[in-house]
């Protein structure tokens, strides 16, 4: 374990999270100029196969911990771990995704070693022999460069603002096996059952989200069944719209988004939120439909390298930001574009 350089890779039921090979790439990046090589972290239980595929996707070393106690992901555990190993080899630099496992890790671990964290970063540069990260600040709107005087440096990298290394099916090695930190008896939470709470493409993932705001639900045209209220058919002309969002998604092979107005009025579940209080994303395409703009939902999705916008009002705060803009209504362009994409696609 001599590298400066760790990549700490989220994985769940052996399977890693996509962002976590981009803290492959961008360590392999650092090292170019502090030297060594990359040294993935894996922790979990049956994860021999993800230890494999980090040696594919460019690590040097792996520090493999398989064990029963890691199956299930605790904090405590993975923390306690985490920690005591970067005591014991004391890395200059721990590159996590910033997923939720990796931020809370990644928090976690600064108390214990007594560090800071670098969160939410989109690009890393060495000066000096000191590793420098930008990241957005004020909602996306200005962007700071810091660095943290401590070490290790703990870094949590945005997800796809950093390239995925290609894998190279032809490279192995032999992971480092570590033991757990803790025992069974000494890890206060138990987890007891999973429940899905949404299907489909993830997110933080997705190369294209398509996301819908207040105006899904203003289609006049539509006709509520008559026994819901006021409110029932608000919603229910809202999920139509939704279902229109989410036409164009598949047909794109996209997520379905949606704004926190969209959210909060009970259009669709939380876990779809783009935004400042929701997931912040970084696609290669973002269709914005019949959202305004508001800054709190441009700040999650600014960094979205196309932005496209259908609104009604020419005037919406969004057009500032997108890069192709169409002005009209949702419900009359949506059902052709839809109907093009899966021609042109071959869907």
């Amino acid at each position: 374990m001599t590298n400066k350089i760790w990549a700490y890779i989220d994985q769940f039921k052996g399977e890693a999270l996509p962002s976590s090979w981009e803290t492959i790439g961008a360590g392999l990046t650092l090292a170019e100029s502090l030297g060594g090589g990359v040294t993935a972290v894996v922790f979990g239980e049956n994860i021999k196969g993800v230890a494999e595929e980090a040696f594919q996707y460019g690590a040097d070393e792996v520090i493999v911990a398989d064990d029963p106690t890691l199956g299930d992901y605790r904090a405590e555990a993975y923390t306690t771990l985490l920690a005591k190993l970067a005591a014991d080899s004391a890395p200059d630099v721990i590159l996590f995704p910033t997923t939720t496992r990796g931020r809370e890790v990644s928090g976690m671990a600064a108390v214990d070693l007594n560090t800071g964290v670098l969160v939410d970063v989109t690009a890393l540069e060495v000066v000096d022999g000191v590793v420098v990260a930008t990241r957005p600040i004020y909602a996306g709107k200005l962007l700071a460069k810091v660095q943290c005087s401590a070490k290790p440096q703990l870094i949590t990298l945005r997800g796809r603002a950093f390239a995925k290394p290609v894998e190279d099916a032809t490279r192995s090695g032999t992971p480092i096996t570590v033991p757990a930190a803790l025992t069974e008896d000494e890890i206060s939470v138990k987890v007891v059952d999973y429940a899905t709470v949404s299907g489909g493409v993830s997110l933080a993932d997705a190369a294209v989200i398509v996301s819908g705001g207040r105006g899904v639900s203003n289609n006049p045209k539509l006709t509520p069944p008559g026994d819901l209220d006021e409110a029932g058919q608000e919603i229910w002309k809202a999920q139509q719209g939704f279902k229109l969002v989410g036409d164009l998604a598949a047909a794109l092979g996209g997520a379905v988004g949606a704004s926190r107005a969209a959210v909060d009025a009970g259009y669709i579940p939380y876990s779809n939120q783009v935004g400042q209080t929701g997931k912040v994303v970084a696609p290669d395409m973002y269709v914005a439909c019949g959202i305004s703009g508001a800054i709190q939902h441009l700040a999650g999705m600014r960094t979205s390298k196309m932005i496209v916008a259908i609104n009604k009002d020419p005037d919406a705060p969004i057009f500032k930001l997108a890069r192709f803009g169409v002005v009209g209504d949702l419900f009359e362009i949506l059902p052709p574009l839809v109907e093009a994409m899966k021609a042109r696609l071959g869907k």
